[in-house]
């Protein structure tokens, strides 16, 4: 006995009594807790309040089969890892049931119970490496968080400085410069000219202040602020000129989360930039609204699509990534000569 199967729970699901019996002797021989079930109605009733390590499933029985159990358990939300028991004759159900998820599979006869503990240990070496990866696919989406999180923090942190730092003390710059170009104007001509030209580029220089950290801090605290902040990216791109874009939504899209009001604009801002820059295309249209139980975000272009080639670029995946990030499902479609569409679907309650 392996002071490791103690603790492993398996319910055996048979309704033939005699192979039942047999089954749960051989596996407590071997160590493992047993707990058994001589119809599906009953495995769903023991199920209710317990969850076993492993199922073993008769696929053949009369009151509630296998695959009819299967489907209640999916029904419920409540999977559980099982090894199918099947009789001969049964490949076809079988293998539908392989499909379904099954570990493995044992059959009906002489060799059933020498097999059945090294198809247990196999089938629950599987789930402990399906958790390890789990977990650690778990970690990685949390540090990926974490980074991204960081990195956004640093760059909020950067635009209120540039804002709140720079931008005033060039703004005060500014307005010291019109005091002395205003003293200067009768005394010394051309010295005030010289500060008019300077008051000037100061005020370039506030607005790209400005606008390089709006960009930084894409959207405020303002519930509405998805909206208004992809308002403002569609007026600053019009005015670019090589590209007409424009917004429709039928009114305010209210997002209590900024961090995920965040992520929206991001994926919009990224989806704009690439008909801008790679697609070649003459107009954009964004739409945000509700589709159903999700709130859509949708970038349509129609430039001359996506490249035939392997793989997405870094701006595609990182979109990706913020829709994950925020438990949203993003969907690209591309057409040659007529364009990309980037659909980002949030589960968005009424």
């Amino acid at each position: 006995m392996r002071p490791a199967d103690k603790a492993v729970q398996i319910l055996a699901v048979d309704d033939d009594e005699g192979i039942l019996i047999l089954i749960a002797e051989t596996l407590r021989a071997e160590g493992f807790t047993v707990a058994t079930a001589p119809s599906g109605a009953a495995a769903l009733r023991w199920l209710e309040g317990h969850r076993p390590d492993l199922m073993l499933l008769d696929l053949k029985m009369k009151e509630v089969g296998g695959n009819a159990l299967l489907e209640r358990l999916r029904e419920r939300a409540a999977p559980v890892p099982f090894v199918v028991i099947t009789g001969q004759g049964d490949a076809k159900a079988t293998a539908a049931v392989m499909k379904q998820g099954a570990l493995d599979y044992v059959m009906k006869d002489m060799g059933l119970l020498d097999l059945l503990p090294g198809v247990v240990r196999q089938a629950l070496a599987t789930i402990e490496k399906e958790k390890v990866l789990a977990a650690a696919q778990l970690e990685q989406r949390r540090l990926e968080a974490e980074i991204l999180h960081t990195t956004e923090r640093e760059q909020r942190r950067i635009g209120e400085d540039l804002h709140d730092g720079l931008g005033q003390q060039l703004t005060a710059i500014e307005l010291l410069c019109a005091g002395l170009q205003e003293e200067a104007s009768a005394v010394h001509p051309g010295l005030a000219t010289r500060l008019s030209q300077m008051s000037k580029l100061l005020r370039e220089a506030v607005g790209q202040t400005r606008m390089l950290a709006r960009g930084l801090v894409p959207v405020s605290d303002d519930p509405d602020a998805l909206r208004t902040g992809l308002m403002e990216l569609i007026e600053r791109t019009n005015a670019v000129g090589r590209i007409k874009c424009r917004l429709e939504c039928a009114g305010p899209i209210l997002i209590a989360d900024r961090a995920v009001a965040g992520h929206l604009y991001r994926i919009g801002q990224e989806a704009i930039n690439n008909a801008l820059k790679h697609a070649h295309a003459r107009s954009v249209v964004v739409r945000l609204g509700r589709r159903g139980a999700a709130l859509q975000l949708q970038i349509s272009d129609d430039g001359r699509g996506l490249p035939k080639t392997k793989g997405r670029g870094m701006g595609l995946g990182v979109m990706d990534h913020r829709a994950r990030m925020i438990g949203a499902k993003l969907a690209i479609t591309s057409t040659r000569d007529q364009g990309v569409t980037v659909t980002c679907l949030l589960p968005w309650p009424k």
